[in-house]
């Protein structure tokens, strides 16, 4: 497998203690104004036009669609190497903002989210015990990551996080069953999509939601969340291109 000059060096995070919440813990009752849409419903149609422009990339199409035959491996093991890079940065910023009081009102970090290990689990799998002197971190990859160390308010954070996480547990179960079925990947090469922590994705879901709502930002707030979710769909689209330079 070939892969392009390595860019950035991210040293691996060390495990911590987990102080988050639960999702059974109790939401926060502080609710959103009612004559305004909520920021869910901001977010889901803020973002849809570059939701859909990411998700019909040609990497991501040629990946899900069985394309790359033999090659599908390769493609797949590439963008998992991309995927710990951005989650360790992910998940460094979760901690930052569960620190701060704002953080810890909201209660939208959660512990059953964190992916860093399982995407470990998966490069092992893919690469072998080896496999950290066997991954490159991308050009897009490493703008991407810069955006996340950037991290330094609820909205930001809010915005990665919903992006992401949400995706991972809505159209992230879709990529796991076509990654098994056009490449032959079994359970051990895609734990990253798989949450053990959580039983029922869609009350997770409800949940996530509603903590979200019921953050009290004001129109500024809410409009920079929105913007920091296209963004980040736009770092995505980036990142796809980049891969699809390489394997397409």
């Amino acid at each position: 497998m070939t892969f392009r000059q390595h860019t950035t060096d991210r040293p691996r995070r060390p495990r911590r203690p987990h102080r988050r919440p639960s999702v059974t813990a109790t939401a926060p009752t502080v609710t959103t104004a009612t004559d305004r849409a909520t920021l869910s419903a901001l977010l889901r149609e803020g973002t849809r036009q570059v939701h859909r422009e990411a998700e019909t990339m040609g990497f991501v199409e040629t990946l899900m669609s069985g394309g790359f035959g033999e090659r599908g491996k390769a493609a797949y093991a590439d963008l998992a190497a991309q995927q710990l890079a951005i989650y360790s940065a992910l998940e460094a910023a979760s901690e930052r903002i569960a620190a701060t009081p704002e953080g810890a009102a909201a209660q939208i970090v959660f512990a059953e989210l964190e992916r860093t290990p399982q995407i470990e689990q998966d490069l092992e799998h893919l690469f072998g015990a080896d496999w950290t002197a066997k991954i490159t971190v991308l050009p897009a990859t490493a703008r991407y990551v810069a955006r996340l160390d950037a991290i330094d308010s609820l909205p930001r954070y809010a915005a990665h996080a919903y992006t992401r996480y949400l995706g991972d547990l809505s159209g992230g179960q879709i990529i796991r069953t076509m990654l098994q079925r056009h490449y032959g990947l079994g359970d051990a090469g895609v734990s990253f999509y798989r949450f053990e922590g959580i039983e029922k994705a869609k009350v997770f879901k409800d949940v996530y939601r509603e903590r979200l709502d019921a953050i009290r930002f004001d129109d500024e707030g809410r409009a920079a969340v929105v913007a920091e979710a296209q963004e980040a769909f736009r770092l995505n689209q980036a990142l796809f291109a980049e891969l699809g330079d390489i394997h397409l």
